[in-house]
């Protein structure tokens, strides 16, 4: 167990460390709430953080770990059925060494349950500092829920660096845009989606001027978006993670210091200190479900396993069939599946969402694929949607797109 929030408060009391709504808190008075609230904890097991108020959740979620217990997070925006799922599944089999018990996104199956170990947070914050630099004045904008891998590593990376997070409520546009091109407000880090990212250039995102790196991850990046970001000056770093490796596995294709990927049968794999021990396999590797390539040592993610379509005897990738759709213009966001097809056994289909004020019709979009794609990657048939199903941190839930 290792005591980053002291130690934080012993190098930097008067360091803010958290900024949010209208409330700075340093981390001297940091310490001292989450003791006072680590003195209520005495039963054993882990404690279930089912918080809206984010200042609230940083705060208990320290006191857990004074206290020693794991820190179990609910997505309060989850439906009640939900939460209560989470809430049975609330055990813990490595007690001493689990630092939070997190669960999976659930874009392809059902949320799995992963315990991530005080190692695996020190490791994944030395690796991404690594990777990315590290500013001893760093502001990093938390726009992602807290109780999600992507959310929660900006808040404990920060204590481990004895940094500023400076946490949004949610991804609003507008106020995620104002945070990022102020210089008085000096954000030099953000985490974003790509859906995200893509909102933010459509207001006008533009050289922002403090902002050393936006980390983009959680699903496929098209081509397109970083051509587009690159144009407007903004500086992205393209990274590949998930919670079993707690959040970030490599950045610009390279993997974080310590870590090993290696390729068997397309899947990748990833063994190090990052991986959850729960999540490693018998052969000592975290089977990731993602397909992808080694190439020179920089990874290719090329798709999800589970998500592969095959129509009549050919296997399909949605993710190359989502990035030349969002190539076109009219096209603001995209998201391909499978269809029972009588002929095919699975027909490529897709949703689409228009940029507003435009129009075009799907059998446009059709031959935009064709003129792109392999004839068996064309979509069999694209539907005009408003929006598609999406996450609380902006994944695509693509097991939802065939629902009416």
């Amino acid at each position: 167990m290792v005591d980053w929030l002291a130690t934080a408060a012993a190098r930097r009391p008067d360091r803010v460390a958290i900024e949010y709504r209208d409330e700075r808190v340093t981390y001297a008075e940091l310490l001292a709430c989450a003791r006072a609230r680590a003195a209520e904890l005495r039963a054993p097991g882990p404690v279930v953080l089912e918080l809206d108020d984010r200042l609230e959740f940083a705060v208990a979620f320290h006191a857990c770990l004074l206290a020693g217990r794991p820190a179990l997070p609910i997505d309060p925006r989850l439906s009640e059925p939900e939460r209560a799922l989470r809430r049975s599944r609330a055990t813990v089999l490595r007690s001493g060494e689990v630092a939070a018990v997190l669960h999976t996104s659930g874009t392809t199956a059902a949320p799995k349950q992963v315990e991530l170990t005080y190692g695996n947070w020190q490791a994944s914050a030395l690796g991404s500092a690594a990777m990315l630099g590290l500013d001893l004045d760093e502001r990093w904008l938390c726009a992602m829920p807290l109780a999600h891998v992507g959310g929660l590593s900006i808040l404990v990376r920060s204590t481990i660096y004895a940094t500023t997070a400076v946490l949004h409520e949610r991804f609003e546009t507008t106020a995620v845009l104002a945070e990022l091109m102020s210089p008085a407000r000096r954000i030099t880090l953000v985490s974003l989606v790509p859906t995200m990212l893509a909102r933010l250039l459509d207001a006008g995102l533009e050289r922002p001027p403090a902002l050393r790196w936006a980390l983009l991850g959680g699903g496929p990046i098209p081509p397109a978006l970083l051509e587009r970001a690159a144009a407007a000056g903004v500086p992205v770093a393209p990274t590949y993670g998930m919670t079993e490796a707690c959040s970030q596995i490599a950045t610009f294709g390279f993997p974080l210091p310590g870590v090993e990927l290696a390729i068997a049968a397309d899947e990748i794999l990833v063994r190090g200190p990052i991986v959850a021990p729960g999540a490693v396999a018998a052969d000592g590797w975290l089977h990731t479900g993602d397909l992808g390539r080694l190439e020179r040592g920089r990874l290719e993610v090329v798709g999800r396993l589970a998500d592969t379509i095959v129509s009549g005897g050919e296997n399909g990738a949605p993710a190359e069939v989502e990035e030349v759709l969002s190539r076109h213009p009219a096209v603001a966001d995209a998201g391909v599946y499978a269809r029972a097809h009588p002929e095919w056994g699975e027909a490529v289909t897709a949703k689409v969402v228009l940029r507003e004020g435009v129009v075009v019709t799907p059998e446009e979009l059709r031959q935009f694929c064709a003129q792109r794609l392999a004839a068996f990657k064309v979509p069999k048939e694209i539907v005009l949607a408003v929006e598609l199903p999406r996450g609380p941190s902006g994944k695509l839930l693509r097991r939802e797109l065939a629902l009416p």
